[in-house]
This record gives C-alpha cells, sequence and structure tokens, in this order.
C-alpha cells in the first residue's frame, strides 16, 4: 500500500482527508530548499563561542522539529493552602506524641521490674539471715575501747602533721612557735619547775629525815638546819643576815635565811618570834640549790611537828596557824606573846612572789617554860616588805632591778 493510498480516521463521521499528491521531483525541490533555508540561517547568525554554540545534535533536532513542538499545554503550578500546612504539622506532632509515651511508658516499666526484682532478692537474702543462729555479744571492754581511741587519734594527728609539715607555712610558723617557747620559759621557768618539784618531791623521802619520837635525845650536831619530816625538808639555817634583800637573798642560796627586824628576832629558846624565809621558787638561773625548798610548805596543817636544830639542841614545833599576807605586811610578825614561837615565810602562789605564806608554829620541846627572853632591838634596820624572788630573766634584761 502506498502512503497515498492511506486514510486518516478519526473515529468520527467526518468522512475521508486526502493528501496532497505530489512528484519525486517536487519533493526533491522541496528538501533541497529545506536544507538551503537552513544554511542560510547558520550563515547569517554571528560567531558564537564554543561554549555557547549549541551541539550539532540539537541543531539538528531543532531544525527538523515544527515550529509548535514544545509548546506547552499542562496546567499551571499547584499551589500549597495555609490548612493543608496545618493538617501536616498536627500529623507530625501526633506522631512524635504518642513516639515519645510509647517510649516512657517502656522505660518506667523496665526501671519498675528491676525494683521489684531486686526487692524479690533482697527478700532471699533477709530470709538466709533470719535463718542464722543470733550474733555473739561482742561489745568492747573498756580498755579495748580506750586503746581504740587511742589508735584514732594518733592515726588523726598523724595525718594532720604530715600535712601541716607539707605546708609552706610550716616553717615560719615553727621558728615563731620555738621563739615563744623559750621566752615563755624564760619568764615561767620557776612556776614549771617549781610545779614539777613539788610533784617529784614527796617521792624522794629520806627516811632519816623523820624524826619519830619528839622527847628522843635532845642533843644534835652544832649545825643549824630546820627539818620537816611531812615535805621532806632538810636544810641549813643562815643565821648571820640582815633583813635588808640583798643579804636575805644571798642567804638563801646556801639555806633558809634568818629575817630578824625590830619586835620580831628572837632565836630558838628564846621568848618571841623566830621568822625563818626561804624559796618556794625562784629563776632557773640563779644560784644555790635551795630554790625550791619550801615548794611544799603549803601542805603543812595545823598540828604538823618541824624540828630546829640549834647549838646543838633540837627543838621541836607544833604549827599552829597559817595565814597569806602581801609583801608589805610586816606587822603580821610583830605581835606580843609569851611563848617561844617560829614563823616560816615562803612566796605564794607556787612559782610568783605576790603574796606571803607564813606558818606560825609553838615550841614544845625542851620545855617551853625554860625559854630565855630574846633580846630587845639587836637590830635597828626597818623592815618595809618580806624577802621575796629575784626578779625574772626578762625583768633583769628590761631593766628591772
Amino acid at each position: 500500500m502506498r502512503p497515498e493510498d492511506r486514510q486518516l480516521s478519526s473515529g468520527t463521521p467526518r468522512g475521508n482527508v486526502q493528501l496532497p499528491q505530489r512528484d519525486l521531483q517536487s519533493a526533491q525541490t522541496a528538501a533541497a530548499d529545506i536544507a538551503r533555508s537552513q544554511i542560510d540561517s547558520i550563515y547569517s547568525q554571528p560567531v558564537q563561542n564554543p561554549a555557547e554554540q549549541p551541539s550539532q545534535h540539537s541543531a539538528a533536532q531543532a531544525a527538523t522539529q515544527l515550529p509548535d513542538a514544545y509548546k506547552r499545554t499542562h496546567s499551571a503550578h499547584h499551589e500549597t493552602q495555609p490548612n493543608d500546612w496545618q493538617q501536616y504539622h498536627s500529623a507530625w506532632q501526633d506522631y512524635y506524641q504518642k513516639y515519645y509515651e510509647h517510649y516512657y511508658v517502656g522505660a518506667v516499666h523496665q526501671v519498675h521490674q528491676a525494683y521489684s526484682e531486686h526487692a524479690a532478692r533482697l527478700g532471699e537474702t533477709s530470709a538466709k539471715l533470719n535463718d542464722l543462729p543470733p550474733p555473739e555479744d561482742e561489745s568492747m571492754s573498756e580498755s579495748e575501747a580506750i586503746r581504740d581511741l587511742r589508735s584514732q587519734l594518733l592515726t588523726k594527728i598523724t595525718s594532720g602533721t604530715k600535712k601541716f609539715r607539707k605546708s609552706r607555712h610550716f616553717v615560719p610558723l615553727s621558728a615563731a612557735l620555738i621563739v615563744l617557747l623559750i621566752f615563755g620559759f624564760l619568764q615561767y621557768n620557776r612556776v614549771i619547775i617549781a610545779n614539777v618539784q613539788a610533784y617529784v618531791t614527796p617521792g624522794d623521802i629520806d627516811p632519816q629525815n623523820i624524826v619519830i619520837d619528839p622527847n628522843a635525845s635532845l642533843q644534835v650536831s652544832d649545825d643549824p638546819v630546820l627539818v620537816i619530816p611531812k615535805i621532806n625538808v632538810n636544810v641549813p639555817i643562815i643565821w648571820d643576815t640582815t633583813p635588808d634583800q640583798k643579804s636575805q637573798m644571798a642567804a638563801m642560796e646556801n639555806g633558809i635565811a634568818w629575817f630578824g627586824i625590830p619586835g620580831a628576832n628572837s632565836k630558838p629558846g628564846q621568848i618571841g618570834n623566830t621568822v625563818l624565809s626561804g624559796h618556794s621558787s625562784n629563776d632557773f638561773i640563779d644560784g644555790g640549790s635551795y630554790k625550791f625548798v619550801f615548794a611544799l610548805l603549803d601542805r603543812l596543817k595545823e598540828g604538823d611537828v618541824f624540828y630546829v636544830h640549834y647549838e646543838g639542841i633540837r627543838y621541836t614545833y607544833t604549827v599552829t596557824r597559817t595565814e597569806v599576807v602581801e609583801p608589805t605586811d610586816v606587822d603580821a610578825l610583830i605581835y606580843d606573846t609569851n611563848k617561844p614561837i617560829v614563823t616560816l615565810i615562803t612566796c605564794t602562789p607556787l612559782g610568783t612572789a605576790l603574796n606571803r605564806l607564813l606558818i606560825t608554829a609553838e615550841q614544845v620541846s625542851p620545855n617551853p617554860a625554860s625559854a630565855t627572853a630574846a633580846p630587845k632591838n639587836s637590830t635597828t634596820q626597818d623592815r618595809t616588805s618580806m624577802p621575796g624572788n629575784s626578779p625574772t630573766f626578762l625583768e633583769r634584761v628590761f631593766g628591772a632591778s
């Protein structure tokens, strides 16, 4: 069948369309005309860069296409309405809400299940422990508790000491503390040493110093001494003195000093007051071996006995009174009496010279009725205060007399 014999049918009763009749020559002429027009259009266009020139395939395709081959026939671009966006976001929110609800509900369920299993295991352990026999009483004794507390304290102290030693403040603080300790010892050494002496002296009692029978032989050696058995005192008495501070301090380096003042200048075996003074404490730089001889004098009470050896005779005295007075209260030593009396003087409180302790005792042996009268006005030197301690180290350094 030739193309000319074909008929186009549209499916509708419009009839047949007859194609135009062309011979071979006219067809060739038409094709040649099309080729010429294309060549003319190519040479008539301006020269372009190779990148801007269309490809041969595109040019040939454009030449063979009909003028309206690419005319757009589809509808306009679709526009999204606001209601559509709202529905879109609502759908996503609903999705996420349901997702996280499911996630957290599952997590809570897992935690609850884990706690339930743990509680079940604890219940089993408790049941096993209840089946065990009761523990024995392991309470700590008092000594064990003390050792445990001591161990804990030592551990804490050791740990704190190591940390402090590593600190940069250790050296200056240690140096300052050492300086303070040195100055403190120099100023208060008599208090420290006197209290130590007062603590250890009772354990040093020499039985030979204790006179048991006051009615024993009254004959003793010619050495003048004071013997106080209760406080372990056996000390020489220096009779060759005057009431001034310098003479008293020099005498007390070698024992105790006779403090003979007008109105109280008797000696053993004489009616009146025999006053003997001694140190209870003194500075470590001071000389002598009797700086703490009266450190325990405050322990003497009414009825206690002591002895004085004078000119080969032992005199026995019984304590009748103790009192504390000011250093300037010299009148406390001067009073009328018809008995032979001895008063012992020392500083109090221990380690200071703030006040004076007076221990008064009456003679009981030999018979006090045989006592003679004391000499009148054996010394004319008045005394305004009782003897005391020497100045401390720092007082001497800074000018105290």
